[in-house]
């Protein structure tokens, strides 16, 4: 099977299973798991941050962001696509009685001068706008992300405003491997980073929240109410290390077949629009709903997951499980097919 659904779909290789059982784990909530000690320091140094908090998923790290930052009654920027917005079942609201502002970008991505244009008066009957949100790589904009004097505009815009900025970092070493910034000088603009493992990486578990250690020390509290504090957890911690060492420089293959694809996608006759990919995403939409719904029956025939991702589109995500055996698979399927 040939699974185009999300790159969190991905199995630990051989080579990390073996990692995962040589790791030498402790108790996380007491901070005697070395493996997740050594995992945490590795990730904050790489991002010039003193601290980071390991959780077990993206969604928790971005969840804790937003508490740290925030207080009930404040309000969040962020695009329309962020994640936070659409796919964290509102925790935003749930878990810190914040307010939400989603901004319309361009494939989920949004600049400094609407941010600084989102900035709500001091009035009592308004939420006080306190925290920023980007999205690098943007799942629902298609695997857009922002470059790096984008970043810089909207952080002169944060400090101007005395504004905290987040960077939700899912699949951050996809955009790496395409800008070649350093991630150091990424952290420097970013109050805290959330960068999830278990995704292009390909480790089975786990997200990391870089910070300040202050933040972090806070952060902790937070996983703990949440219900992450986990014990022995450094044989997850171990994975991710095993994909830093060998899972990053390889995502730029992910993104190439991602490219590869959209080229063919677009000269289809039953496609209506290709979104720019940049990344591992690809999302394209068929010429109706039908088409749409017999073309992913169509794929698992022939042995292909994917997602419906709206009325009429369709996403596809590249990932270390996708090998070049595959992409002649895939290009048969979508030119065989007829709505």
């Amino acid at each position: 099977m040939i699974n185009l659904m999300s790159d969190t779909v991905t199995k630990p290789t051989p080579e990390m299973l073996e990692a995962m059982m040589s790791a030498e784990v402790g108790d996380d909530v007491f901070k005697k798991d070395p493996s997740i000690n050594e995992l945490e320091n590795r990730v904050s140094k790489m991002f010039g941050k003193k601290a980071a908090l390991f959780c077990p998923s993206g969604t928790m790290t971005n969840q804790i962001a937003l508490k740290i930052h925030t207080q009930p009654l404040d309000e969040v920027v962020c695009d329309h696509y962020s994640h936070i917005y659409q796919y964290e079942t509102g925790g935003y609201a749930f878990n810190s009685g914040i307010a939400i502002n989603p901004l319309i970008g361009t494939y989920g991505k949004i600049t400094a001068q609407q941010v600084e244009q989102a900035i709500k008066p001091d009035f009592d009957w308004l939420p006080s706008t306190l925290l920023v949100v980007l999205e690098n790589s943007c799942n629902k904009g298609g695997g857009s992300y922002y470059k790096l004097e984008e970043i810089k505009a909207i952080k002169a815009v944060c400090d101007k405003y005395n504004l905290k900025l987040h960077l939700d970092g899912a699949r951050l070493f996809n955009v790496l491997v395409e800008t070649k910034d350093d991630p150091i000088e990424i952290g420097q603009y970013f109050d805290t980073i959330s960068i999830c493992m278990s995704k292009g990486l390909g480790a089975p578990v786990g997200s990391l929240l870089v910070g300040n250690e202050l933040d972090i020390k806070r952060a902790r509290r937070f996983r703990k109410v949440m219900g992450g504090g986990m014990r022995q957890a450094g044989y997850l911690a171990k994975a991710c290390c095993y994909a830093l060492d060998h899972h990053i420089e390889r995502l730029i293959i992910d993104n190439n077949r991602a490219k590869s694809i959209s080229e063919l996608v677009t000269t289809l006759p039953y496609i209506e629009a290709v979104r720019p990919v940049h990344t591992n995403i690809i999302i394209f939409e068929t010429k109706s709903e039908k088409a749409c719904q017999d073309l992913i029956d169509h794929l698992k025939a022939n042995n292909i997951l994917c997602v419906q991702f709206g009325q009429k589109a369709i996403r596809f995500v590249f990932h270390l499980d996708i090998s070049e055996e595959m992409m002649p698979k895939i290009k048969s399927a979508l030119e065989s097919f007829t709505p």
